[in-house]
C-alpha cells in the first residue's frame, strides 16, 4: 500500500513526528499481538514470523527484528535508503511485540478471540497511519516493495502480491496460522489506513508542492 501525502491535508505541528511514530510502532506491536492471541489468522508476514518462531527458540520479537534486518541487507542492491522510522520500526516493533504478547491473553471464547482479532486489525490500521503520516522513513518490508518495484518496472500492486503470497507460503509451510484474520486483514487494512491517514499526516512545508 502507498498512499500519496501530497494530496493530504497539512498537519501544522511537525515537532510531533517523532513522537507519533514511535506511539504508532507501539500501537502496531500491540495489534499483531492481538491479532496473534485471537488465534484466527495473522497478515502475511506475522505468519511468516509465528512460523519461524515454532521452528526456532527465539521469541516473536527476536523473529521480526532478524526478518527486518534480512530485509534491510535487501535494499543495498536496491540502492534504498533508510531514514530514522526505518531504523525504529524494527527496534520499538521487536522490543514491544513480546511484551504484548506477555501481557495479553489468549480468551477460550469464540467471541472473545473474534473481538480481539477485530480490535487488532482496526488498530493495525491506526498505527499504520500514524507511523506512515509521520514521513520519517518506510519500514523494511514497505521499502523492499517499492525498491523492487523502481528496478522492475513493476507496479507497486503487483510486487506486492508477489512478495507477500511468497511469504504467507513460506510461513504457512513452518507453521504459520493462516485463517479468517488473514483475509479480513488483506481487505481491511487498506481502507483502514487510508481511512486514518488524513487525521495524522504531516507535511513538512519543503514538501509542500
Amino acid at each position: 500500500m502507498v498512499v500519496d501525502l501530497r494530496t493530504l491535508p497539512v498537519t501544522r505541528n511537525p515537532g510531533r513526528r517523532l513522537p507519533q511514530l514511535f506511539c504508532g510502532l507501539a500501537l502496531y506491536a500491540v495489534s499483531m499481538a492481538m491479532q496473534i492471541r485471537s488465534g484466527l489468522g495473522l497478515n502475511p508476514w506475522d505468519v511468516l514470523h509465528e512460523g519461524l518462531t515454532k521452528q526456532t527458540p527465539l521469541s516473536f520479537g527476536a523473529i521480526t527484528a532478524i526478518t527486518g534486518v534480512i530485509v534491510l541487507l535487501l535494499w543495498i542492491p536496491l540502492r534504498q535508503r533508510p531514514g530514522v522510522g526505518t531504523v525504529a520500526n524494527v527496534l520499538v516493533i521487536a522490543a514491544t511485540i513480546d511484551v504484548a504478547l506477555a501481557l495479553l491473553p489468549a480468551p477460550d471464547a469464540l467471541a472473545g478471540r473474534i473481538a480481539l482479532l477485530v480490535g487488532g486489525v482496526v488498530l493495525n490500521g491506526v498505527a499504520t497511519a500514524s507511523y506512515v503520516g509521520a514521513r520519517l522513513g518506510p519500514g523494511p518490508r514497505d521499502g523492499l516493495m517499492t525498491g523492487l518495484s523502481a528496478r522492475t518496472g513493476r507496479s507497486v500492486r503487483v510486487v506486492r502480491t508477489c512478495i507477500e503470497v511468497v511469504v504467507l507460503a513460506c510461513g504457512w509451510l513452518l507453521g504459520g496460522t493462516v485463517g479468517v484474520g488473514t483475509v479480513l486483514y488483506a481487505l481491511a487494512i487498506g481502507p483502514l489506513t487510508q481511512a486514518f491517514l488524513p487525521f495524522v499526516a504531516v507535511r513538512t512545508p519543503p514538501e509542500v508542492p
